[in-house]
Formats: structure tokens, sequence, C-alpha cells
């Protein structure tokens, strides 16, 4: 299976350290022997089509910063370059998401259905603007989409829902899709302020470059548009959430939710509408977790609601996100 990965950040580098310390049990579990053929980040590029030596790809984003030195030519190959002159099997899409024009994942995306690339998404950008428009294309042309990374991180929120509850009908659901906002919201349990509890979180580099993807709840709206395109078959987008961020919540707030044994989360729910805000819940609640924690609990007809609780990011788990993905896609092609 070859590969080309566009982005090469944290997630990125997790996934080639997971490629290279799963190898043979890929090929023994799997009969899948994955090969990166190209990589692109915002430096450059780097491709050799009999596959890249990953340890030799890590040793030069981390003497260099970027993949660009790692062939002697200098090579400056934008990802649009790598998609339309390698011969590949799969896309795996990872630059940072960009909730404006998705760019560069849209093109990338798209470019690459068209070339007959089965597509991994990570990046979330070009599924909360397109997923409707995504999804018909990949049927179009043949080609599988997949992007259990951007909801739950190496939490399998997506597939959970999908296939754990298959015969079931979903009739509602809502959870705490972004850690970071979680977390300043417990620190404010806690007694913190909300300036105060954001410059800890910073800190600990949990917030976005640009604060207002979790301030204002774009990050959990684009996971909102995500689950509900994908469990609920509906078609929307961005513009049909309603979206209320965290900026305003208060200590006071938070003091006057815990005389009646309950706190304030920033809650994502699909139920007659789609809505991202700050709401009252129980601490008895099982949504009521802590610190960088995610949870969705899902309302279905017969089975009532389950709950599935874990870590919403970090590299590794988004990386194994992607693995599963990968193996996704080569068990359904085995199909064919």
């Amino acid at each position: 299976m070859r590969i080309i990965l566009s982005g090469f950040g944290v997630v990125g580098q997790s996934l080639v350290k997971l490629l290279e310390s799963r190898s043979d049990d890929l090929y023994a579990r799997y009969g899948m022997k994955p090969r990166l053929v190209g990589v692109i980040d915002s430096g450059g590029s780097a491709e050799d089509r009999s596959g890249l030596d990953l340890n030799k790809l890590m040793e030069v984003k981390k003497k260099y910063g970027t993949v660009k030195k790692y062939n002697k030519t200098k090579n400056s190959q934008t990802g649009l370059d790598l998609i339309n002159n390698l011969e590949a099997d799969v896309l795996v899409e990872a630059t940072p998401s960009n909730y404006k024009d998705a760019e560069p994942g849209m093109t990338n995306i798209t470019s690459a259905m068209k070339h007959g690339l089965h597509v991994i998404s990570v990046n979330k950008g070009p599924l909360a603007i397109a997923f409707p428009s995504l999804m018909e294309l990949a049927t179009y042309n043949q080609v599988l989409l997949r992007f259990s990374g951007t909801v739950g991180g190496g939490t399998p929120i997506l597939d959970y829902a999908k296939n754990s509850l298959r015969g079931e009908r979903i009739s509602s659901f809502a959870g705490i899709l972004n850690g970071t906002t979680n977390y300043i919201l417990t620190n404010m349990e806690k007694g913190m302020s909300f300036n105060e509890a954001l410059g800890d979180a910073k800190k600990r580099g949990y917030v976005e470059a640009d604060e207002s993807l979790d301030l204002d709840g774009l990050d959990a709206a684009a996971k909102l548009v995500i689950l509900a395109n994908w469990i609920m078959d509906l078609k929307v987008t961005m513009p049909d959430i309603k979206r209320t961020g965290i900026r305003n919540v208060t200590t006071s707030d938070i003091k006057n939710a815990a005389k009646k044994n309950s706190t304030i989360k920033l809650i994502a729910s699909c139920d007659k509408d789609l809505v991202v805000e700050p709401k009252e819940i129980s601490l008895d609640d099982p949504l009521c977790v802590n610190g960088t924690l995610n949870a969705i609990s899902f309302t279905s007809e017969h089975s009532g609601t389950q709950t599935i609780i874990g870590r919403g990011a970090g590299g590794i788990e988004t990386g194994s996100s992607i693995l599963r993905d990968l193996i996704d896609i080569r068990q359904e092609i085995s199909k064919l």
C-alpha cells in the first residue's frame, strides 16, 4: 500500500513512528506492507517511489525542521504535485484544520479522489465545510474516504456509533467533543478564573494556535457536523450549527451550578437542532468527565443511552486512528 502523507507535524510524525514499530505486526496480521512514497510539509517535500527510509525521514525533519532536504535535489513540490505525479494508493491528509476555505486540505482531498486515491483525513476543515459533497465525490470516483481521527482522536467514537450500534436507530446524541474547553471549565470548577484556566491550558500546549477554534466552539461544531452526517445521515455543514463558546462563562455561573449539584460543560448535541453551547449538567451525568477527556452519549430506540469516554486528542492517539483507517481500507479493497 503506497501512501502520500500531506502534513508532517505531530500527527504525521506519530504515524511514521507507528508504521516503523508495527511493520512486522501489520504484515503478519493484515498482510499489509505500507510504504510511504511521498511526504509534504510546510517547508517542502520528500519522495521515493520505492518507499522512503522512515528513520532517515525523521532525522531530516528533526535536524532541519522540514523534510525538504531528504532528497539531494532541492524538492519544493506541493502536495498537489505529489498527488499528480506519484503512483500511490492512499492520501493521508494531516494538514492543520482551516474552517474558512478548508485549504490546502480541500484541494488535496478532491485531487486525490479524482486520481483514484483512497483518502484518510484527520483534517476536520474540508469535512466540516463540505462533508456531503466529499462523500458524493468519493462514491463517484469509487474510492473510500475515512476520517475516524477527526472525532475523538484515538477513541473510536465514529466506529462505535456506526458499527457497535448497527441495527439500531440512533435518535439523538450529545457530548463533550473538545478536550481543551473541558480542561478550562474543570479548572474553573476548582476556583480558577477563566483567564487563569486559559493561561494554564496554553502553558500545557492544549490550546490551538488560533484560540477561537477552541474557545468559540468551532472545533466542537466541526466534530458535530462530521458526527451528524456520518451517524444520522444528515446533510449538514458548519452554517447549520447554532454555536456559542465558553468565553462568557464566569466563576459565579460555575458556583451557581455547584449549588444544584451540577457543573457547566461545553456540550455539542444533535436532537431536533444541532447546537454547541455551555450547558448545566448534573455531576451524576455520565457526560460529566473532567480534564481533557471527551465523552459522548448516544440514545437509540431500543438500547437506551450508551456513553463512550476517552482521550480526545494527542499525536500517537490520532496516529493510531489513521492506522485503523488504513487497515479498514485494506480490508475493504480485499473484498473486491
